[in-house]
């Protein structure tokens, strides 16, 4: 590193209650991990999961409970997650929580150690579940300082690295994080999307059973998968959708080939102006068929560009389980779950597409609607998984509209 980006991550680190080494390659003393931001931050602290180097966009989450249905939820690709709530690992992980069988997650970083597991529901450590999976992290820093330092600018790139012999080539490591292009102009839902079209009919998981079945569904429903969670897919079947999900990359004529009652559009990760390249000639024209729409996250978003809208790169991106929305029709506030790094501009929609709902945090558009059609979209994750059952309601909101166009 140069003199000065090193003094100045001396400084940093000084600051989050860190001492770091001289720069070049070398060894942080007893310390087996280390994070670069592209600004020249440095912090060292203790490695864990899988002992790699990785490359993202550094974040910050604020949930206090669902780190495995965090760590698991595609729309989390391309990115390192430091998580503000203290205690990860304390619940263990299990086969029940999983979001998607592939996590795209780039990494974690911790305030402390992983947690050892403590729940009846725990069949392993999270430590050994990272581990077979690929994905490193970092513990022992102070994630006060690096999520002031994530929310004083944009979400920096990162890269973090665990060795466990304490080898840290810092100037190698600054040079990757200022390479990595970021997640502005970049598709990521083919890489999460299923490859392949499959149907669903597990429902939501309840005490003593479990997850069940749909045995009598009552509607037809298509899932474009940009990077679908597992339990949207189980609110979906619990509120009697027979779903058959679609790839991303899904053509109109995919869409619309069974015939179905109503059209779902996942979350998932990436820039939506990217994926909307392939994704809004498929939307438009499931639009003019008259079809029920419903999208979130990802999906809303990209619904937004086919209605004629834009969307741009937010400064601060909005991810855990406490965010307050207000429907702006019924003045009435949830608290919903969110991840997103995108949001739709207000002034760039047409007329007759509304914004329906606005973040309390920062007046961000949060929902959408269309006047005189069967088409509606939300920007946070209403199935709760993790976070609060607030929103639930719109799933149901969007079997009322396919039982009207009976």
């Amino acid at each position: 590193m140069g003199d000065q980006t090193l003094a100045r991550a001396r400084a940093d680190s000084h600051r989050a209650g860190e001492i770091l080494t001289a720069g070049g390659p070398g060894v942080l003393g007893e310390f087996t991990a280390a994070l670069v931001l592209a600004d020249g931050t440095v912090l060292r602290g203790y490695g864990f999961g899988a002992a790699t180097t990785t490359v993202g966009e550094v974040c910050f989450n604020t949930g206090m409970t669902g780190y495995q249905e965090t760590l698991t939820d595609p729309s989390y690709a391309g990115q390192i997650i430091t998580f503000t709530f203290p205690h990860i690992g304390n619940v263990g992980v299990n086969a029940e929580d999983t979001e998607t069988r592939n996590p795209a997650v780039r990494g974690a970083v911790l305030r402390a150690p992983i947690t050892e597991p403590s729940n009846w529901r725990a069949l392993g450590p999270l430590e050994k579940w990272l581990v077979e999976r690929g994905i490193p992290g970092l513990s022992g820093v102070d994630t006060r300082f690096l999520t002031r330092r994530i929310r004083s600018a944009d979400a920096p790139t990162g890269v973090l690295t665990f060795d466990p012999k304490g080898r840290f080539d810092l100037d190698k490591m600054l040079a990757q994080a200022r390479a990595w292009p970021g997640l502005t102009g970049m598709d990521l839902a083919r890489e999460v999307s299923t490859t392949q079209s499959y149907e669903w009919r597990e429902t939501r998981w309840s005490l003593k059973n479990g997850y069940g079945k749909l045995d009598r569904p009552k509607y037809r429903v298509v899932a474009v998968d940009y990077g679908a969670k597992h339990n949207i897919l189980r609110c979906l079947a619990s509120a009697g959708c027979d779903v058959t999900v679609v790839p991303a990359s899904a053509t109109a004529a995919d869409i619309l080939r069974t015939k179905p009652d109503g059209v779902f559009l996942s979350n998932g990760p990436g820039d939506p102006a990217a994926t909307g390249t392939y994704a809004v000639p498929a939307i438009r024209a499931v639009l003019d068929s008259g079809i029920p729409l419903f999208g979130i996250c990802l999906g809303h978003q990209l619904l937004g560009l086919a209605l004629g809208g834009k969307t741009h790169k937010m400064r601060q991106g909005h991810r855990g389980a406490n965010h307050p929305v207000k429907e702006l029709a019924t003045g009435k506030v949830e608290i919903t779950s969110q991840n997103h790094g995108f949001t739709v501009d207000p002034d760039s929609l047409p007329n007759g597409v509304k914004v329906t709902h606005v973040s309390l945090f920062d007046q961000t558009v949060e929902g959408l609607a269309v006047d005189g059609a069967p088409v509606f979209s939300v920007q946070y994750h209403p199935e709760a998984s993790p976070g609060p059952q607030d929103s639930n309601h719109l799933f149901h909101r969007f079997t009322a509209l396919m039982e009207r166009r009976r």
